[in-house]
């Protein structure tokens, strides 16, 4: 069974701690197997490229490294919250920040 995770594909999202630490940015992927996200604009890295058909130049390209989920906290209405879940009028299980109580649609 998968596991339930604060976060999901398409959040805002604030880094807590480490080298990126205060940077927000948008999730692109998750990898639940490695409890990892991919962040737009977050803990970038340099890597190496030898020249191929595609990049005849090669050289040092900057890219996006994922980030462990538990380094990352969602961002609610501009604030960073944290997540709960609770059943709601409809009956259906929905996430709600923590910090003003409202669903996070």
């Amino acid at each position: 069974m998968q596991q339930k995770l604060h976060v999901k594909v398409g959040d805002t999202v604030k880094v807590i701690t480490g080298e990126s630490k205060d940077k927000e940015g948008k999730v692109l992927v998750i990898d639940r197997k490695k409890m990892r996200a991919l962040v737009e604009g977050v803990n970038i890295v340099k890597k190496h490229t030898k020249p191929s058909a595609t990049d005849p130049q090669g050289g040092i390209v900057e890219k996006e490294s994922s980030i462990h989920i538990s380094n990352l906290m969602l961002v609610h209405k501009g604030q960073a919250t944290r997540t709960g879940r609770k059943v709601n009028a409809e009956g259906k299980i929905v996430r709600y920040s923590k910090k003003s109580g409202e669903e996070i649609k």
